[in-house]
């Protein structure tokens, strides 16, 4: 048993705890995958992730992310609050952006104005979903009207998304999911708010084998925004909410910069010190 550092950020909020919670283990490259899962249960968030040296050229460091449930090749929230974790604690980028080694490869963090974005890796399935089996089950799983979803499409960065628009953020905000019929999917719903309201669309992400809602997604709001500009719901620049129904003030910023999107928000750093493994 050694001593880790580790860090509990809040990510995509402007002050502590209002965003999504991370749990960050620096110098983790003795531990094992199993100490790794056991701990993620433990803590019982969304993510924990795990700090270790790069093993390819060009990236600052390497970065295993963790659900209570196993292990992701990416998400967002995990990506924006290790590497604000990495830097706080002393860590220097070889060039001027911070580049994250992770499962699906390289992600490339950039700091500007006092906030993080990260590159949105390519979508690996990005089509509409036209199984009537599956859009049944997504609209009982919303408990929503088929009707009520307008489009709905695979949104898959690497957690498996489903992504469904719907006429408005009032509806995004009624949402009362049924767990039974969710069970196997990862459901995220749009919908805009009024012209001049401060967040263009409200965003809700529901993890069906978890039973949970997850108060801010990065890597949902990737996929969400790649498709929503890409049909012009959207401009290419705007700010989503999401985490409004679970007391969360969760602020993401997407920035659509030719074939990247840019996916930005604050981290706030919570607790510090350490813990035995």
């Amino acid at each position: 048993m050694t001593s880790h550092a580790i860090s509990w950020v809040d990510v995509f909020s402007a002050a502590p705890l209002g965003g999504n919670p991370l749990a960050v283990v620096h110098g983790a490259d003795a531990l094992g995958e199993d100490t790794m899962a056991r701990f993620a249960r433990w803590t019982n968030l969304s993510e924990t992730t795990f700090l270790l040296e790069p093993t390819v050229p060009g990236a600052d460091y390497r970065v295993r992310i963790f659900t209570p449930g196993g292990e992701l090749p990416f998400a967002g929230h995990p990506t924006l609050g290790t590497a604000s974790a990495w830097l706080g604690l002393g860590g220097e980028p070889a060039g001027e952006d911070v580049v994250q080694e992770c499962g699906v490869g390289l992600v490339t963090v950039r700091r500007r104005e006092g906030q993080l974005s990260f590159a949105a890796p390519p979508l690996l399935r990005y089509e509409p979903v036209a199984e009537p089996a599956l859009l049944d089950r997504v609209a009982r799983s919303l408990r929503l009207d088929p009707s009520a979803l307008l489009d709905v499409s695979w949104l898959d960065n690497g957690p498996g998304w489903i992504g469904v628009r719907v006429a408005d953020a009032g509806t995004v905000l009624g949402v009362r999911a049924d767990w039974s019929a969710m069970a196997g999917l990862k459901l995220g719903v749009v919908g805009p708010h009024p012209e001049g309201a401060e967040c263009a669309v409200e965003v809700r992400a529901f993890v069906g084998d978890w039973v949970v809602e997850d108060p801010v997604t990065g890597s949902l709001n990737a996929g969400l925004a790649r498709w929503l500009t890409d049909n012009g719901w959207t401009p290419d620049r705007y700010v989503a909410a999401q985490g409004t129904v679970l007391g969360r003030t969760g602020r993401v910023l997407l920035e659509r910069d030719a074939e990247t999107v840019w996916v930005g928000g604050q981290v706030s750093p919570v607790v510090r010190g350490t813990v035995d493994l």
